[in-house]
């Protein structure tokens, strides 16, 4: 990766590279380590949560768990757009939203049944490129290819701010800092990263870094303190954020394979007992899935393995399961070009390849898990969203 350590852009007022102490990951991935050194192998994390966490996960195998009884329902409110994005509310079991490149966002209540379009944001006059929801889940942050990004309140679904693009560019990702849902990160066509103030409508000063090419995927670590971005000429850029100011500093560059699109990067702090170190999980129009560890406080990624996926020109995102594992291994979910969502277990050194979900008759865009795990969302390039329902063991 390359260090961008001797920008003198990157010096504050009094010489300081960052606001972060050095060695918080390598502090972070000790912490993690110690509580299992005295442990004998297959134990588990001797914690509170542990228990809440295999009651809800299942003392089962993996592949068993990740088993579905079929089709929970399908909505098909947006057929004939691709839907980029969906997305379960935070911590939260059955509300969910979906964008579409027909310029809205529907908000969906699978219970009580049937499932039900609860509302459907209008407003942008071009495709929705993504959203997020804010930690409290009380209002959403959308990004569109009409140059500007919307808050919406997601209680009655009224539009509450619309803010350009300083750049007046196609927006094409987003994503909440995550301590201070006050600023949004946004990437847009020309290059350019941009921490927002979404109560005033402004760009931070400082907030702003320009990247190798069209800025299409955006993920925090779970502090807030690294942002990595990733773009269509194959770069992984990670940046200091500074909680105090919401300025960013470009640390690391990783080309991942030149030319290729990244569009989708997920952070995980640790995946399971046996992956332990803070980990990337990045598409990027290889044909494969692939799966980093963060091996400093500076976002440095160094490739743990890969999965095999069709995915050479669609905007395809993976997720890692979200309950932390205490059985053995550890689960991540990704669409596909060949029309199926793929289940891989990141610590089995041989097949790999946990489960298949078949029923959508377009590349699989996006994949979203709610907060127990009971219920899998994926959407499609023809704006179909089907909510698989797991077997109840």
């Amino acid at each position: 990766m390359e260090d961008f350590e001797d920008d003198p852009r990157a010096l504050g007022a009094r010489g300081h590279r960052r606001s972060v102490s050095r060695g918080s990951y390598q502090l972070q991935a000790q912490m993690n380590r110690a509580v299992y050194e005295d442990r004998p192998p297959g134990s588990v994390v001797p914690t509170s949560a542990a228990e809440a966490s295999r009651a809800m996960a299942g003392d089962t195998s993996l592949s068993e768990n990740y088993a579905f009884a079929g089709m929970y329902h399908v909505f098909d409110q947006h057929v004939d757009e691709a839907v980029p994005r969906v997305r379960f509310a935070n911590d939260d079991r059955h509300r969910l939203a979906c964008c579409s490149l027909d310029g809205s966002i529907s908000l969906c209540q699978l219970v009580p049944a049937p499932p039900t379009v609860l509302r459907v944001l209008r407003g942008h006059t071009r495709g929705v490129s993504d959203f997020a929801w804010s930690l409290s889940n009380d209002i959403l942050v959308s990004t569109s290819l009409d140059a500007t990004m919307r808050i919406w309140a997601s209680e009655d679904g009224r539009c509450i701010r619309e803010i350009p693009d300083p750049d007046s560019a196609e927006l094409l990702c987003c994503t909440f800092q995550p301590v201070n849902n006050n600023l949004t990160v946004v990437g847009n066509a020309k290059h350019n990263v941009h921490v927002m103030n979404i109560s005033t409508g402004k760009k931070v000063k400082g907030g702003s870094s320009k990247l190798t090419g069209r800025v299409l995927a955006l993920s925090f670590d779970a502090p807030g303190r690294l942002l990595w971005a990733g773009d269509d000429r194959g770069s992984v850029f990670s940046f200091l954020f500074d909680m105090a100011t919401g300025k960013l500093t470009k640390a690391k560059r990783l080309v991942v394979h030149e030319g290729s699109p990244v569009t989708s990067i997920s952070a995980r702090s640790w995946v399971s007992r046996e992956a332990r170190d803070p980990s990337l999980l990045i598409n990027a129009c290889l044909n494969k899935l692939l799966l980093y560890r963060v091996v400093d406080n500076e976002g440095t990624l160094q490739l743990k393995r890969s999965f095999p996926i069709e995915q050479s020109s669609h905007p395809v995102r993976s997720i890692f399961c979200p309950l932390m594992s205490f059985r053995q291994g550890a689960c991540v979910v990704t669409g596909s070009e060949d029309m199926c969502v793929h289940f891989f277990d990141v610590e089995r050194a041989a097949k790999a390849a946990v489960n298949k979900l078949q029923g959508h008759s377009a590349p699989v865009l996006d994949v979203s898990f709610n907060c127990d795990e009971s219920l899998l969302a994926s959407s499609d390039a023809n704006g179909m969203v089907i909510v698989w329902r797991r077997e109840q063991k």
